[in-house]
């Protein structure tokens, strides 16, 4: 059932707001202990609920996303609520005075907000556990990671716990846990979605949505995109969205590195590009590992900015005087963050337009590159993070966030662990259309499960 057939039985009355509040309360209850997904409850929701009901009673129309509850990410604001980015540091910090912009637009739309989900200290990696509120586990199976750093989120959906879940990418943060967790994740071009306030990883971070299916990721970024003030970036005026399939079809197995992938990643791999081929009637050009990007390394490259820009957002002051607090991950990327000249930082900042310039000429106005997500099976539930440097080679994902280009995951097959492989498609800059139109036309192809086994699907 998608999010707008589950808003559409809301305001034509064959169920309600407080009926899927109540279900969702029910579910995160039942299922999210083992999981540890979820951190905090709103009990406002009820209160929201029976408002919605009474709009529908009255005659109005709530919105798309009438009743349908909602997950948000702990670092993004909730009217009521703190955000405490899964450090000891913000343990103790006020409720929020009003909703951060993501979830201010979906409220608007008529999703009622249920609790907020867990994530790594300040979104400092691809695992999802911190010091305040443990480690969250994946429901494909629980000795593995949902991915990070939306890992609570993308556990909640792929466990049925709620309608919609929210997610950040500033590296890979929505497209690695949706490819581990068998969901659709979209990094949509950098600048679709505005940003309020401005996140620490300043020019690499974005919102974007994921769902268990295309249908509800593109439904969420129309309710999410747009501009905001103060976004000198932001795309002025709505994202085009057109039909049609690439012209054209890249494949590598890794943005960095030339050593072979893991067999069980290489082999899924493998059969996604002979199902592009087969079922899509889409040529398929093989390209040398490690040569899209000629300019240097781009993981040193987005550590370097990531590493400075959270340094400096923080304030040195604060990080210095808060060391032991630190996860043991985010130490360690403080550590080396004080030590990042200044014109170290500015090179990597210089060449992030070499590298998206390498992109932009290899994809032109409409041709896809096609990647494994992740180039390896899972991680464990304490994950991969900056400390475990022989790991670095893991992500195919932070190339786009460095770039600006649209990267979406879609789901692809499933790992001996158990865990789902992810493809990740990567189009021109500003052509979110083009790989939501190919995730589309994959997922007719090679439909997957809306949840993982055992779970139920957020329906009525």
């Amino acid at each position: 059932m998608s999010l707008a057939e589950l808003a559409a039985a809301v305001r034509a009355g064959r169920t309600s707001a407080a009926d899927l509040v109540e279900m969702s309360f029910e579910r995160i209850e039942r299922l999210d202990p083992p999981l540890n997904a979820v951190i905090r409850l709103r009990e406002q929701a009820r209160d929201d609920a029976r408002e919605v009901d009474g709009r529908i009673a009255r005659g109005e129309d709530p919105g798309p996303l009438a009743g349908l509850p909602l997950l948000v990410k702990d670092m993004e604001d909730v009217a009521g609520m703190p955000s405490t980015y899964g450090s000891l540091t913000f343990a103790d910090a006020p409720a929020a005075a009003a909703d951060g912009l993501v979830p201010r637009r979906l409220r608007a739309a008529g999703a009622i907000v249920v609790g907020k989900t867990n994530q790594p200290e300040f979104a400092f990696a691809g695992f999802t556990a911190n010091p305040l509120y443990g480690t969250t586990l994946n429901p494909w199976g629980t000795e593995w990671s949902p991915g990070g750093s939306s890992g609570g989120s993308a556990a909640a959906l792929a466990a049925g716990m709620a309608a919609i879940a929210t997610a950040t990418d500033g590296g890979g943060s929505i497209r690695i846990p949706a490819a581990f967790c068998g969901l659709a994740g979209l990094k949509p071009t950098n600048g679709v979605i505005g940003r309020e306030p401005i996140p620490e990883w300043i020019d690499l971070s974005t919102f974007g949505p994921f769902a268990t299916s295309i249908a509800d990721v593109r439904l969420l970024l129309s309710m999410e995109a747009g501009p905001v003030p103060g976004d000198p970036s932001a795309l002025p005026f709505p994202l085009p969205m057109r039909d049609g399939l690439p012209s054209r079809a890249l494949a590598v197995p890794r943005f960095e590195g030339t050593h072979p992938l893991p067999v069980a990643v290489a082999e899924r791999f493998d059969a996604a590009l002979a199902s592009m081929e087969r079922d899509l009637g889409l040529g398929v050009e093989p390209l040398e590992p490690g040569s899209v990007f000629p300019h240097g390394s781009t993981s040193d490259d987005w550590f370097t900015l990531c590493a400075f820009e959270h340094l400096h957002g923080l304030g040195r002051d604060f990080v210095e005087a808060n060391m032991d607090r630190f996860s043991p991950n985010f130490r360690f990327t403080m550590r080396l963050a004080l030590a990042i000249p200044a014109d170290e930082y500015m090179a990597a900042r210089r060449r992030r337009f070499d590298h998206a310039r390498d992109l932009d000429l290899l994809l032109g106005d409409d041709a896809v590159l096609l990647t494994p997500t992740m180039c390896v099976e899972g991680f464990g539930p304490e994950g991969s993070g900056p400390e475990q440097r022989e790991d670095a080679d893991a992500y195919n994902s932070g190339e786009t966030n460095i770039t600006g280009h649209p990267s979406l995951s879609v789901p692809a097959g499933q790992c001996p662990n158990g865990i789902p492989f992810g493809l990740q498609i990567t189009g021109p800059r500003f052509r979110d259309d083009l790989v939501l139109n190919l995730g589309a036309a994959w997922e007719t192809a090679n439909p997957w499960p809306l949840v993982a086994p055992g779970y139920e699907p957020f329906a009525v």
